[in-house]
């Protein structure tokens, strides 16, 4: 495993275990049991998934020490606020079973996502929290919000894959000590990700298959990546990825990839911010 070092010194690991979209408590917990299994030991998580409590039992019954468990969590917008932050902070750790969070990110940069932070803020002083970070804040937001308090975002988890690779962002990010952290890296498989001409073509001269070549070009950028599966054996063939290295030329055909637009939508068009407004999570 290689790990990356953030802003205030706390190690981890580059290449995670993402939990989004396994809402059935059984399957959740047997997928991250055979993560950790297999090596994994970065959990991402959130209140908005609704699998905490599943993915606190499979780092109990792990038998692995705290300690080298990296776990994350998230705060959904319905709980941005100073008060409700500091509430929804400890539902998640009581449904974690945990004493502690690795690291804690606001889910979106909506509603008093300024009254959160300062409310993590103080979360991470008393070291309930060994770091905190924001999830999808576009340039202009992340600048604001690191102007105007003082802590900075350890992480800002964004959507990278190989169609929207967010260069200027990511040198931007580095420009002021915040490592970017890619959900989706396979973009859930739109735009014929997989059966991409150029990603098979690489795949196949290195032995190795799509899904490994998209994590390996993460990895080479810096860029911490949290791949998801329920199947043990993708589970298994995305953890080896540290035995081989792009070529140079590869990784500029793969950025010539870019498309420079969202495979999903875009957290500046007003009915997409209307829509996540509306979608609450039952705690």
């Amino acid at each position: 495993m290689q790990y990356v070092t953030l802003a205030n010194g706390v190690r981890m690991p580059i290449l995670g275990f993402g939990v989004y979209q396994i809402e059935d408590a059984a399957q959740c917990e047997r997928a991250v049991a055979d993560a950790l299994a297999v090596g994994y030991r970065l959990v991402d998580t959130a209140a908005a998934y609704l699998n905490e409590e599943a993915v606190g039992r499979a780092i109990r019954k792990s038998g692995i020490a705290r300690e080298d468990v990296f776990v994350t969590t998230k705060l959904w917008i319905q709980d941005a606020g100073y008060e409700s932050a500091k509430v929804a902070f400890q539902r998640s750790l009581d449904r974690l079973g945990l004493e502690y969070l690795d690291l804690y990110l606001i889910h979106q940069p909506f509603n008093d996502y300024y009254g959160a932070w300062r409310a993590m803020e103080e979360l991470y002083r008393e070291g309930r929290i060994r770091a905190i970070g924001v999830c999808n804040f576009m340039p202009d937001r992340l600048i604001d919000l690191m102007n105007h308090n003082e802590i900075s975002p350890a992480i800002n988890q964004v959507e990278v894959n190989p169609f929207c690779q967010r260069v200027a962002d990511q040198k931007l990010m580095e420009s002021r000590g915040v490592r970017m952290q890619s959900w989706a890296p396979f973009a859930e498989g739109r735009n014929g990700l997989f059966q991409n001409s150029v990603l098979k073509e690489i795949a196949a001269r290195y032995g190795r298959s799509v899904a490994q070549v998209v994590l390996c070009w993460l990895v080479q950028r810096g860029v911490v990546c949290i791949p998801k599966s329920i199947h043990r054996e993708r589970i298994e063939q995305n953890f080896q990825i540290f035995d081989f290295v792009l070529e140079d030329a590869d990784m500029r055909r793969i950025a010539a990839l870019d498309s420079g637009r969202s495979c999903f939508f875009s957290h500046y068009d007003p009915e997409i911010v209307n829509w996540l407004g509306t979608v609450r999570y039952d705690i």
